[in-house]
Formats: structure tokens, sequence, C-alpha cells
């Protein structure tokens, strides 16, 4: 096949996908992941149910194939964030703490948001954060700016566990005020 006639196959593969997971994500804000259906999927994204079966064979792959894609670009506005504060380590570190715990307190839950939470990628995921979290209490604890005394791997995940909680409090001003309470922690203890 020439290569133009590929790129369009491609392109067109790609907007059908884009178009999928956009209508599962409305779909998800709407209703909740549990109510999806393939019918609906279908008709939001505005292709027949024969083509959507083309591309996904069920409700859960749509669903998966959307929280992957959620949960990366999650993790790359954490590193834009961390990118556009000013400041030293430890400004960088609260502002991605802040957007972090934002983006828990705002999580989908239910059984549906749990059996999504069992895919590889969020490993893969929770690894990358870990790690990015890791780099920034690394250069701040040879700075001086937090604690020497614990591993930046460990802090790392404390602020991770931390955070968790996150999705249950009532409010962002109680998200807030638990970022606080966790960059707190990180300070060094005084001699």
């Amino acid at each position: 096949m020439p290569k133009l006639w590929n790129e369009t196959i491609e392109t067109h593969r790609s907007a059908v996908r884009s178009a999928v997971l956009d209508a599962a994500a409305d779909l998800v804000a709407g209703h909740g992941p549990s109510s999806v259906t393939m019918s609906q999927l279908a008709q939001t994204a505005g292709i027949g149910r024969a083509t959507l079966y083309k591309y996904f064979p069920d409700v859960e792959a749509v669903l998966d194939a959307w929280h992957e894609r959620q949960i990366y670009a999650h993790l790359d506005h954490l590193a834009q964030v961390r990118d556009s504060t000013t400041g030293g380590p430890d400004r960088k570190l609260e502002a991605v703490l802040k957007a972090y715990g934002l983006i828990r307190h705002s999580r989908h839950g239910g059984d549906q948001g749990a059996r999504l939470h069992q895919g590889s990628y969020v490993g893969r995921a929770q690894r990358h954060l870990q790690a990015f979290l890791a780099e920034l209490l690394a250069e701040g604890s040879g700075a001086g700016i937090f604690r020497a005394d614990v591993a930046a791997d460990e802090l790392a995940g404390y602020c991770l566990h931390a955070l968790e909680a996150a999705s249950g409090l009532s409010s962002r001003d109680a998200v807030l005020r638990l970022v606080t309470v966790t960059m707190a922690g990180l300070r060094p203890t005084p001699a």
C-alpha cells in the first residue's frame, strides 16, 4: 500500500479511538463508569456499534483504555505543574502535591473505579510518580530544605500515601490543608 494510504488509515483509526475515549470521558463524568454501555459509547462518539466493536471488544476494554489515557494525562499535568512553578524544590513539590491531591479528590470511585486501578499501567504510573517525587525530594534534601534522615523514595511514598486521603475529603480547602500537613512532615527535624 502507498505510504499516504497507510498514514490516512492510521489517522482515521487514531481519530475513531480518540472519539470513543472522549465519549467514555463524557459518559463517566455524567453517570460514573459503571453506567457506561457500548450503545451509549457508539452514539456519543458518533460511530456505529459495529465500528466500535472493531476497536474494543467490550465496555471494560474501553474503560481501561480511557483510564490509562487519564492516568498518563495526570502525570503530564504534574510534570507541567513542576516545570511551570518558579522557586526551589520545596515550592515545586508543594505545587505538585496540591495538584495531585486535587486529582485524588476528584477521582471517580466505586467498584468499577477500583477495578480500573488494577491495570498493569497503574503500577507503572505509580512507580513513575514515586520516582518523580523522589527526584524533587532528593534535590530538596541536598539543599537542606527536606529531611535527610529518611531516603527520598521513602518520603515520596509517605507523600503518596498521605494524599490518598484526599479522595475522602469534603472540600478543596481540606485537600490543601492535607498538603500543608504533608509538607510539614518533610521538613528537617531540629537537632
